[in-house]
């Protein structure tokens, strides 16, 4: 369970893992601060447009969204419980696609897409070795030989 909450497997190479780095860093902040934030507290407005899309308990569906945008995008931001963030927020991106711009065009659900997708690549692949997860799991360090 520890491997899958705090991953530090390396994904590739060093390069590879900057990468990932650099877009988990950019892309979930973008997330957190740009939409979350606006969500964080639930507006009355904002729970109404939930309970219209035929959900229960709105209120408490409003506050879910603004946890996985705004506190699920911090924290893959910073690769920190990574994989859970990744699933929520993934979870959630599934809602906003699916439900909540079901009937928009293609080019109006495209960044509830991206998002969605990116929280998947998380998911299965955790933040790589550049992340607190991987700071969390560092096993013992051995030194390797020169041969």
């Amino acid at each position: 369970m520890k491997d899958w909450l705090f991953d530090r497997r390396p994904v590739g190479s060093p390069a590879g893992d900057a990468g990932l780095a650099a877009f988990r860093v950019v892309t979930f902040l973008l997330l957190a601060f740009l939409h979350g934030m606006g969500k964080f507290p639930p507006s009355e407005g904002f729970a109404g447009m939930i309970g219209g899309l035929g959900f229960p308990a709105p209120t408490l569906f409003a506050w879910l969204a603004a946890i996985a945008e705004l506190i699920g995008g911090i924290l893959i931001a910073i690769g920190l419980l990574t994989r859970p963030a990744a699933l929520l927020v993934f979870a959630h991106f599934v809602f906003v696609t699916l439900i909540a711009h079901a009937g928009d065009p293609l080019g109006d659900r495209e960044l509830p897409i991206i998002f969605c997708v990116a929280a998947l690549m998380y998911l299965l692949t955790g933040p790589g070795r550049y992340s607190i997860d991987a700071l969390i799991n560092r096993g013992p360090r051995t030194r390797e030989l020169d041969v």
